[in-house]
This record gives structure tokens, sequence and C-alpha cells, in this order.
């Protein structure tokens, strides 16, 4: 098959060249498209569940409305001149048609006035909800926020439209400086491995074609299905590398061919008979690690693994069409633009060699240490956490950070950890004496739980701390008979906690909303679901967390086993053992238990250059582990193809291991360089999300190629000696095509 892939884009290299390019204009024409990208969302959660019935009750859905801070250095919200250019702020917003409701000090109801304003912070607060779902609201924010400026007082806004508009503009910067900063240092390593202009742009150019596409196809899938805004960034990373990766390996080979004096029909078939099976076989350990993002369906990271999968296969199929025609177009011009300062072909190095030697010799001098290394380097992944990213993974500077920042700083209690408990009854009023006691009796049971501060409800009144609460019974009175004065003020509180058949508890906790202390009171607040009659239901970030995470953790055992024993099956067919395939996610597993607990003691832990340590994204570690088991098999695969090469030919295990190590040890050790630089580049990113998956890429594929390839391989092999290769008489390899043993 791959000798005929060959042999086809020999003699139908235009024809092919043809058929790319006219994939090039199609994703152009994608990209010029555009698409529309969301927040990271999964269905079904019942914080989610709760928040819809929250946004009916308030009338204010929490997903479409921004907060708009106003500061001033002299003047109070109280003051006339301060009002008057806040509203004046605000006078276009509230013409736009867009813009559902805009409330401020000035026309709030009466309880909410004074949260509105901090005279003390020079500050108020304005809420505007827009018009439609969440899609509406994002392409509504930007002319609206333009409009919100003062020449007398500072303005900043945030909440969740604000932080996605923010966050889409800051993942396209860095996007940008990624590409800037990744594509000359991948050239430079591929001018070191190649030594002329010709061989080391042709990779490149193949891997940008492929991520182009890549963005194509996401940008095509956010039209019928939600995608997650972070999800370009994620498919260029791991597209732009792997598809230099497996161009080097089929240029690597071609080239070597070249210089064994064989023609170039015959040397393209063999490259493609030999590294391109590998890329083919690595890019499908690639799509089988991307696949396990599927069995977490009805979320982001499903979509995230189809257009992962999409990318891989774009790259997959660039190098084992487009690349080989070009080759062929190119003929001995492969070589051309040779750096006069080196020379013509690198030398090849028996360093490699002589290390697999030196290992073998002493395999369990080797194996011990680099064991207790990498066991010690994954230990910090025992206390991983994770809890949902919101508006401080964005930089200070930026505007939905700086409003976040300046609505914690100004207003302590409006930004504090909220955990909404809703009270859903099978029917109305809700407020009935019986009803108004069994909730009187939950908030006053959830005040007594550690950690919060207190319920906000139609139940509770704020009293001064020297007078005496009032009573159930009191309470009940003045809900179910109220007096002339406090009528007014009761139906104003009505309106924003209670409808017909549902009514809102906010519990005010002091531990943030992603600490185990907030987990903890959210679980005890669901162990009594019952109040009278009705359920409760308990939303908020807080909550969030708690659900994504059962989840996440409620799935991976699924998708763990399925990316497993699929990567055993095609290891097997590859390979032919019963042993390697067990042995190769025997190391992969370790490289990625490594590269887990160097993301926590970094990220969680807050040490190197991150001076502020919170819980992982959920999406990292499932998103790293699909993907870094398959890219790690990219190295592990093209080894282990060659020893069996070399195996087959000579019978000699000892020699297979040294000789295939001495043959792609340079080759591995480049291409990982290669995807370093990629990832290290996203590791600057300004998102941490981002940073963290580019540092977590980058540290796994450093280890496997370093610790686990260059040391672990060999002496594992060592010791297993010639079982390496056993496999029972159905399995046996099969005699090799013509080309693949010359």
């Amino acid at each position: 098959m791959f000798n005929a892939l060959g042999t086809l884009a020999f003699h139908r290299k235009w024809s092919v060249v043809a058929g790319a390019v006219a994939f090039l204009l199609l994703s152009l024409a994608l990209l010029l498209r555009g698409g529309k990208l969301g927040a990271p969302n999964i269905s079904g959660l019942e914080a989610d569940e709760g928040q819809h019935i929250v946004d009916r009750i308030t009338g204010r859905p929490e997903a479409t409305t921004v907060i708009a801070v106003f500061r001033s250095a002299h003047l109070a919200p109280t003051d006339p001149a301060f009002r008057e250019a806040m509203q004046a702020a605000l006078a276009q917003a509230r013409k736009d048609p867009r813009v559902a409701t805009i409330v401020t000090p000035d026309d709030a109801p009466t309880f909410l006035i004074d949260r509105l304003r901090n005279s003390k912070s020079r500050a108020a607060l304005a809420l505007i909800t827009f018009k439609g779902d969440l899609q509406d609201a994002m392409d509504a924010y930007p002319p609206v926020r333009a409009t919100l400026k003062s020449d007398k007082l500072d303005v900043a806004v945030t909440g969740q439209v604000a932080f996605l508009h923010d966050l889409a503009q800051t993942l396209e910067y860095d996007l940008m400086r990624a590409e800037v900063l990744s594509i000359p240092v991948a050239i430079i390593i591929l001018l070191l491995v190649f030594r002329t202009v010709v061989a080391s742009v042709l990779p490149a150019f193949v891997g940008g074609l492929s991520v182009v596409g890549g963005i194509a196809v996401v940008m095509a899938l956010s039209h019928v299905t939600e995608v997650a805004q972070y999800t370009i960034n994620v498919c260029s990373l791991i597209g732009f590398g792997i598809a230099i990766d497996y161009s080097l390996f089929i240029v690597t080979r071609y080239r070597e061919e070249l210089a064994n004096g064989r023609g170039y029909e015959k040397s393209l078939c063999i490259a493609m008979n030999t590294a391109g099976r590998a890329v083919a076989f690595s890019g499908m350990a690639v799509g089988i690690g991307l696949g396990g993002l599927l069995f977490f369906n009805d979320s982001y990271l499903a979509v995230m693994g189809i257009a992962g999968a999409v990318v891989v296969f774009l790259a997959v199929a660039g190098a084992l069409t487009l690349l080989p025609a070009l080759l062929a177009i190119l003929g001995p011009r492969i070589n051309a633009g040779h750096l006069p300062w080196m020379s013509a072909t690198r030398p090849q190095s028996r360093s490699w060699k002589a290390l697999a030697t030196w290992v073998m010799h002493r395999p369990w001098a080797v194996l011990v240490p680099t064991l207790g290394i990498l066991l010690f380097l994954a230990s910090p992944a025992l206390r991983l956490r994770v809890a949902a990213s919101d508006v401080r993974m964005l930089p200070a500077k930026v505007d939905a950070r700086r409003g976040f920042d300046e609505l914690t700083g100004a207003f302590p209690d409006f930004a504090a950890t909220r955990i909404a408990v809703v009270a859903k009854f099978p029917n109305g009023p809700v407020l009935t004496r019986e009803r108004i006691g069994a909730l009187y009796d939950l908030s006053h049971r959830i005040a007594k739980l550690p950690h919060v501060v207190h319920v906000e409800s139609i139940v509770d009144r704020p009293t001064d701390p020297d007078e005496e609460p009032p009573t159930r019974d009191e309470i009940i009175d003045s809900l179910t008979q109220p007096n002339e004065m406090a009528g007014p003020l009761l139906e104003e509180a009505k309106r924003i906690t209670t409808s017909n058949d549902a009514t809102l508890l906010y519990v005010i906790a002091d531990v943030p909303p992603e600490s185990r202390e907030a987990e903890r009171l959210v679980k005890e607040i669901r162990k009594d679901r019952v109040v009278l009659d009705g359920t409760v239901l308990v939303a908020g970030q807080a909550a969030r967390d708690v659900d994504a995470t059962e989840f996440l953790v409620s799935r991976a055992p699924r998708a763990v086993v399925f990316v497993m024993v699929v990567t055993l099956i095609v290891m097997f067919v590859l390979l032919r053992s019963v042993l390697l395939p067990f042995k190769a996610i025997a190391m992969n597993v370790l490289s990625i238990g490594a590269c887990f607990g160097v993301l926590v003691w970094i990220f969680q832990d807050g040490h190197l250059f991150v001076s502020d340590g919170k819980p992982l994204d959920p999406t990292l570690p499932v998103l790293l582990f699909c993907t870094s088991f398959g890219l790690s098999m990219d190295y592990e695969v093209l080894m282990l193809v060659r020893m069996k090469e070399i195996w087959e030919r000579t019978g000699d295990n000892t020699e297979a291991v040294a000789e295939g190590l001495e043959s792609t040890g340079g080759l591995v050790t480049s291409a990982a360089a290669i995807m370093v630089a990629v990832f290290s580049a996203f590791a600057l990113a300004r998102v941490v999300v981002l940073q963290a998956t580019g540092v977590g890429l980058a540290v796994a594929v450093a280890l496997d190629a370093t610790l686990v390839r260059a040391l672990l391989v060999p002496a594992t092999m060592r010791l297993i000696g010639h079982l390496n290769w056993w496999a029972p008489s159905f399995g046996k390899s099969r005699p090799r095509e013509p080309h693949a043993a010359e």
C-alpha cells in the first residue's frame, strides 16, 4: 500500500499538487467565512439547570449580563457630577436595541441601591443585560462596549460576555505570537538537520498547510455545533508540531536512500514503505488518543477531539500525498540551498549506538534510577485538583480582568463566592405558611455550615448584630400578612427571589469558589434535597466545578481503556509482537504521569513563573492524556519500526536495539526539539489554560525523547530479550514488500 502511494505520488505529482491547491483555496474560503466560537460548555449539569431557574426568577440572565464598574479619583458615587457622568456614559447603550435592561443605583430596587455603589471606593456599578442568548450577547458586546466611555470616570467591564470577548482577542494574539516564534525556530532546527534550505522549508510548508486546513475545518464545525474558543489554539499547537515531524521522518529517510545511491522513484518508494508506514501508524495512534475525547460527549471536549483528529488526519494526508509529490517534483533540487559553512550531509553519529550499548550492559543500574526520577516527577500529580477557569486566567491589564479586580476590591460582597440554592416546588404559590417554614428551616440549616457567612433569601432579614433576629413564626407572619409599610419592599424582594413555583437562596461563603472547602460546602448542601414537597438544586461556580469534575471522572475510565486497548491492537498489527505494545503503553504512562506532576507543581502549587497557584482547568488532564498518549507513540513507532527491520535482518535483539537507536536517535532528538519549540512558544501565552497546555506537552515530549526513549527503552528491551519479538503463529510478520527489505 505505502509502496503504491510512493509510485502514485511520483507519477501523478502534478495532479496531487493541484488537489492540494484546491484544498488550500477551499480552506481559505472557510477561513474568510469565519466561525462562532464560544465558551467551553458541558450539557446536563445540575448547576446549569439551577442557573436557568435563577435567571428566570431574577429576569437578568447571568450569561448575558455584564457589570460595568465606574470609578472616580475624587468624586463620590452620590455626587451629582459622578451620577451625571455615569448616565452620560450609559446613554448610547440605553438606546441600543440589543440591550434589554440597564440597572444603576439611580433606578435599582431600594434594597439593591447600596450594593451598587461604594462611597469609600468612589465607585458605582451598572448591570447591563443583553437580549437573546449568549451568542447574541457576544455579537452585541463590542459595539456597546465601545460606547461605554467617560472623560470624568474610569470604566471597566467584566462578566461572562466581556470575559469571552477578551479571551478570544487574547487567544488570537497568543496564536499569532506562538506561530511567529515557533516557525523560525522549527526551520532553524530543520536547517541543522538537513543542512539545505529546500529540504528544511519543505516540512514547515506541509505543516503550515495542514494547520490552515485544520483551522478551516474547525471554523466550519462551529456553524453546526458549539466549539470552545481555544479549540483553534489547541489544534494549531498539535497540528503544526506533528505535521513537521511526519514530514521530517519521510524526508530524512528519502535523502538517506538517495545518499545510498538509489534512484529518485526507488528512494521515494522505500521512504514511503518505511517512514511513511510509521507515519500512518503514528497518526493513527495520535488519532486514537484524541478519539478518547469522544467519550466526553455532550461537552466541548468531544468537539475538540473531533477537531484534533481532523488536524492529525490532514497532517498524515499531507505527509503521505503532497510531500512525496513535492519530492518527486524537486528531484535533485531537494538538496538545493546548501549551507556553505556546513558539510552537505550530517555525519552518522555513533554516540546513540554507544549509549544503547552502555545501557544494555547494565540495564538494572539504568532502569531503577530512571524509574525513580520519573516517579518522583509524577508524585505531585497525586494531589491534582481541577476547577473551571474564569476571568482570572486573563492578564491583569485586560479589560474584563481589570473590571473583575476592581469589582472585587470595591464591592467585596458583590464579588464574594455565591452559591445559588434553588427550592423548586411542584406547583404554586411558593409562599404558603408550610413552605415558608420549610424554607426558613433550610436557610438556617445552611447558615450553620462551615464557611457560610450568611444566607440571602426571602425568608432572611438583615439585622443589626445587637438586635434579636426575627423568629420563624414572625417571618411566616411577615410574608403571609405583611403590614402596610413593609408591603412594597416585600413585593420588590419577591420580584427578584421568587417565581410561582420556585424561590432562590444565595449562600455567601468566605472561601474561593475553586477551593476544597467550597466543594465540600456544595456537597453538604446537596445532602438533603427535600424542602417539604419541593426539591433543592444548587448552582453557581463552585457547584459547576463539582459537577464538571464528576462529569469528567465518570467518563475518564472508559476513555482511558479505549485509548489503551485500541493502541495495543494497532501496535500489535504494526510490530507483530505481543510484549512491545504493552511496554510502549507502560512507557507512555510513565512520561504522562511525570508531565502531570510537573504541571501540578508549577501551576497548582505555584512555582517558577507562577506566583499564584490555582487548581488546573478540567480540560487539561483529559486533553493532555489523550494528546500526549498519541504523541508519545510517534517516537516509539519510529524507533520500533526501525529496530524491527534490523531484527528481521539479523535476528540479534541487542544489535537491533543498538542500531535502531543509532539510526533514529538523532532524528527523534530533532523531531522532539521541534515539538518542544512549538509547544514552548504556546507556553508563553498570556492565557493560563493555553500556557499550561504548552508546558505540559513540551515536558511530556522532552521526557519521552530523553529519559524514556534513550534510557528506559533500551534497558527494558535488553531485559526482555528475544521475547520482544515473540508473537503467536497467526500474528507473525508476513513477508515484506520488495522495497521494504532493501
